[in-house]
């Protein structure tokens, strides 16, 4: 997917790191866990755009842009499309995979295709030999920095992630910490290409069922856990874990997205920032509603 695209523009590309804090370098273990660190704590996963009414395409070029020129983030297509482009844009050997994030009942067939994965190769290291690496900033919650794509248990506090590789050796399956967002995610290593994923962004980004659509979101993960708002709610998850009352005024939600999550949405006009904040307003007080009714 990413091995035949072409680099970022070079303004682009500038700006991009500028957002995460580093300098551009030759590829390398330590420069790639850097740069994956700096995106999962300063670019959130977010889905606010999609109750604002803006219909983002998953293109990686147009990613990168929003993340780099506009002070936004996205979910996994946005989030690991960027990031891929990036990648390949400094030079590392990237590649895209189709993926299916998963709830209890296990891997489907179903899902996939509503996740975008990324590995990286061609950078050995004492404890990862054979190079490969599993990156991932597009779950929310879940890693923090890439992992050897080696089976077994990696410690990524304040989560215990699993890494296992089915018997044919063509799929790979993340299971999450039980204190994570969700349950797992099975991917394929086959090289993806952008239409692989197009039908499921159109379901998650537009369909009254897509659990995207009836709620917003966004999360940012640090070294020790994730902030997560839903709707009108914040929450912590890991070190310092609670859940807070609702924030129900328009000018402190809008604060804690720019404070907490980075998300200024200095680029959104007036009349979407008042959609956005009506949607979501309406939807919390519909699940007040649904609470009482069952009481």
């Amino acid at each position: 997917m990413f091995e035949s695209m072409a680099p970022l523009d070079l303004d682009v590309q500038h700006a991009y790191l500028a957002r995460l804090g580093i300098d551009s370098a030759p590829p390398s273990v330590e420069a790639m866990h850097l740069l994956v660190r700096r995106h999962a704590e300063r670019v959130p996963y977010e889905t606010l755009w999609i109750q604002a009414g803006e219909a983002w395409n998953i293109d990686p070029y147009e990613s990168a842009a929003r993340i780099a020129l506009h002070g936004r983030g996205g979910y996994c297509y946005h989030m690991n499309g960027a990031l891929g482009l990036l990648l390949r844009s400094l030079g590392y050997a990237v590649r895209g995979h189709v993926g299916g994030v998963h709830g209890p009942e296990g891997p489907q067939a179903a899902v996939m295709g509503n996740h975008l994965v990324l590995t990286v190769e061609q950078l050995p290291s004492d404890t990862n030999p054979g190079g490969v690496w599993y990156v991932d900033n597009g779950l929310g919650d879940a890693l923090h920095d890439p992992l050897p794509l080696v089976a077994g248990t990696h410690d990524q506090p304040p989560f215990v992630l699993n890494l296992e590789q089915a018997a044919e050796r063509s799929e790979w399956h993340l299971t999450h910490d039980p204190g994570g967002g969700f349950t797992g995610m099975t991917w394929t290593m086959a090289h993806a290409h952008p239409a692989d994923f197009e039908t499921k962004h159109q379901w998650l980004s537009t369909s009254p069922e897509s659990a995207f659509v009836q709620v917003a979101m966004a999360e940012r993960r640090d070294a020790t856990g994730a902030d997560v708002i839903r709707g009108l709610v914040l929450s912590r998850i890991g070190d310092g874990a609670r859940t807070d009352e609702p924030v129900t005024r328009r000018a402190e939600w809008f604060d804690l997205l720019a404070d907490l999550f980075d998300l200024r949405l200095h680029s959104m006009s007036a009349e979407t920032r008042e959609r956005l904040w009506t949607n979501v307003l309406s939807a919390h007080r519909r699940w007040q509603e649904s609470q009482t009714s069952r009481s």
